[in-house]
């Protein structure tokens, strides 16, 4: 996740959700804060995703599409939140959300879309 700081802490969710903006999609939910010179990211699952395992393999999902696009963003601080159905979405479907998202959130650079 080239230059990204992962967030831990939770204040630094709590920050973000509440004076970022939010984008839902069918599977995910994108809390976004822009910032110059700042590149923050964090995942998170609640346990209506379901047991531990369940959890964590939602944010691993989540993980692994941000690395593809992690390159393209703008500088901000991001939380990508799973939702209930990410567990029956296909790879192309999750895909799809997450690009859409982002594009909502007009967080890709101009030269990579």
């Amino acid at each position: 996740m080239g230059g990204f700081y992962t967030l831990k802490q939770h204040k630094e969710f709590q920050h973000i959700y509440k004076k970022g903006k939010s984008i839902h999609s069918a599977n995910l939910v994108l809390f976004y804060l822009p910032k110059a010179n700042l590149k923050n990211v964090g995942f998170t699952a609640t346990k209506k995703i379901g047991n531990a395992v369940k959890r964590n393999r939602a944010k691993r999902r989540l993980r692994s599409l941000f690395c593809q696009y992690s390159e393209s963003l703008k500088d901000a601080t991001y939380i990508f939140v799973a939702k209930q159905a990410i567990n029956e979405a296909s790879h192309k479907q999750l895909q799809n959300d997450f690009k859409k998202v982002l594009q909502k959130s007009n967080s890709i650079l101009e030269k990579n879309r």
